[in-house]
Parts: structure tokens; C-alpha cells; sequence
């Protein structure tokens, strides 16, 4: 998932899940219910919001990070404030919930969002109507609520740190978005949305590709398209290599590879006393496969090679000799 330009959001991939998610937008769309969509960082949660926002759009969309509504002024960034409310307010202000007035407020890490303030939200939901910071009066405030996180909000009420009340008020449609990991074969879809955004006729190598296939993508889609940002950035060549990689997928696709080696060397070492056991070959012809592979791989490049094996640059030259002078 992610946004191709600022106010056209677009959700990228094929895979069934993220289809579903596509027919429940449209649903949504029609309706003027509270949605809290769930799921990780970097799932595409605010994409979501603004799609059910444009399914049916009226007014305005207004996104609120309520992580980031902190200190003494968060009650008036959210609620607006009169003049005079307190030092330094020489002229009332308006606040987030009065821009989204007729339109949409979108909630982002609605969990964030401080205990105190917790119960004034839910009175501007249901009653449609604020009082800013130091004002007498009332003004009115009738917005569609969607509300996103990536917390347990059910476990937070349990704990204590967000009111039940509002927590029932917000879930009433539940969104869940499924990360990454889970449906990676829209990874090739993504990587082609990303490359077209950000490369300059830039084409992965296979290695590449079957890297990124394998990698689990803690950070989602926003960590896809970062990574393939700075794989752009750093290579001026037509064709990205696994030496282009971050640390992170890099780091990863060495640990396969290590486990994929001691693998084969359980295998070789437990294998039954025969002559041709199938499946299995001896474990110096495996070592010789698996430096065979990481220098194709590598593109011939031994210093990193030699760091996929686990071993020292000079005991892969070591071996490779060996092998040479054994096929002499």
C-alpha cells in the first residue's frame, strides 16, 4: 500500500487479502460509521483512511498523529483555543476538529492519545460540538471519525490506558490490514510501483528480487520502499545488486545462506553408510556446491562471498585452489 500523489492514494498489490480490504473500502464508503483500521507500522493505515474518505467524500480529510500531541498545548491543537486562553494565545485559534467540520478526522495511533483527553474527544463525537481551550461558548464540530493503530486497543482498556467508553464508540467497522510478511506476492508489484517512482529505468537483479521475496519486512511497505529508494539512490547503473542492498535485508539473506550451508553439512555428516544415498552428496562436494553458488551470486566478487560462507577471505582462496587442483 501507499500513495502515488498527495490526495490520490492507491492501494498496490493482487494478492486476495488485499483485495478484500478493497471491497470493504468500497462498502465503507457508503456509510457513515466510525472505522478503526488496525495493523502495523507501515501498513498503510492513513492510504486506508483516505480511500474511505474518497468513496464518498464530503468535506474535508484531516489527519491528526496523535503521537505527536504532546505538551501543554495538545488540548488546544486539538480542540482550538480562545484568545487569552493562556500566555502567548494573543488571537483564538481553531483547532483540528473544527477544519475537519463536514468532512473526515482521521485518528492516526489513536492509542497515543493521552488518558485526559481521552473523555473530551468522546463528548465532541457524540455531542458533534467543542469548546476550545479558555472559551464560554460552544461551535460546532460534526465529523466522520477514522481511527487507526498499531497498539492492542482492547488490552489497552484492560490495562487501563484508554477509556472503554471510547474505545466502544470507535469500533464499530474494524479494518485489519495484513503486514507485509503476509502477502508477499504483491512484493513484485510494489518493487515495480517504487522503481517507476523513484528509479531512473532501474531493473532489480534476480538475486534481488528473491532477496526482498525473503526478507519478513518488519517496517511493511514504508521499510519496501525505502529500501528501494536507497538502492536507487547509491547506484548509478542501470541494474541493482545484492551489494546494493540495506544492512538489514543484506544481514538477513547471510544468515539464510549460513543456515542453508549447515543445513546441507547435517545432512552430508548424518547421512547412512551407502554408496549413492539419493538426495545427498558428500559434504566436501557441498562445500564446493556452496562456493560455487555464492560467487555466482556475488557476480565473482570473493570478499563478499566469502562473508555469505561465514569463512575468511583466505580460506575461500585456500579451497578454491584445492578444487582447481583437484580438476587438474
Amino acid at each position: 500500500m501507499n500513495e502515488d500523489l498527495p490526495g490520490q492514494p492507491v492501494l498496490i498489490g493482487s494478492s486476495p487479502r488485499l483485495c478484500e480490504i478493497r471491497r470493504l473500502i468500497e462498502k465503507l464508503g457508503r456509510v457513515e460509521s466510525p472505522v478503526l483500521v488496525l495493523g502495523e507500522t507501515g501498513t498503510g493505515k492513513e492510504v486506508v483512511a483516505r480511500l474511505i474518505h474518497q468513496a464518498n467524500p464530503h468535506g474535508p480529510f484531516v489527519p491528526i498523529d496523535c503521537s505527536a500531541l504532546v505538551g501543554t498545548l495538545l488540548e488546544s491543537e486539538l480542540f482550538g483555543h480562545a484568545k487569552g486562553a493562556f500566555t502567548g494565545a494573543v488571537a483564538g485559534k481553531p483547532g483540528l476538529l473544527t477544519a475537519a467540520n463536514g468532512g473526515t478526522a482521521f485518528f492516526d495511533e489513536i492509542g497515543e492519545l493521552p488518558v485526559r483527553l481521552q473523555g473530551k474527544l468522546l463528548r465532541a463525537i457524540q455531542e458533534k460540538e467543542i469548546r476550545p481551550v479558555g472559551a464560554v461558548t460552544r461551535c460546532r464540530a460534526s465529523f466522520r471519525v477514522i481511527a487507526a493503530t498499531n497498539r492492542d486497543l482492547a488490552r489497552e482498556v484492560e490495562r487501563g490506558r484508554f477509556r472503554r467508553d471510547l474505545y466502544y464508540r470507535l469500533n464499530v467497522v474494524t479494518l485489519r490490514l495484513p503486514p507485509l510478511r503476509d502477502r508477499k506476492e504483491d512484493i513484485p508489484e510494489l518493487v515495480e510501483f517504487f522503481l517507476a517512482r523513484h528509479g531512473n529505468r532501474h531493473t532489480l537483479s534476480a538475486p534481488v528480487l528473491e532477496a526482498l521475496l525473503a526478507y519478513d519486512w518488519p517496517g511493511n511497505v514504508r521499510e519496501l520502499e525505502n529500501c528501494i529508494e536507497r538502492m536507487v539512490a547509491i547506484n548509478s547503473g542501470p541494474v541493482l545488486h545484492p551489494a546494493d542492498l540495506p544492512t538489514a535485508v543484506q544481514n538477513h539473506l547471510h544468515q539464510e545462506m549460513a543456515e542453508g550451508f549447515a543445513r546441507q553439512a547435517v545432512v552430508a555428516r548424518v547421512a547412512p553408510d551407502v554408496t549413492e544415498p539419493p538426495g545427498i552428496v558428500p559434504l566436501e562436494e557441498a562445500e564446493r556446491q556452496a562456493i560455487e553458488k555464492a560467487l555466482a551470486f556475488t557476480h565473482g566478487d570473493r570478499a563478499q562471498a566469502a562473508q555469505l560462507l561465514g569463512i575468511g577471505r583466505t580460506t575461500l582462496y585456500r579451497r578454491l585452489k584445492r578444487y582447481r587442483s583437484a580438476c587438474a
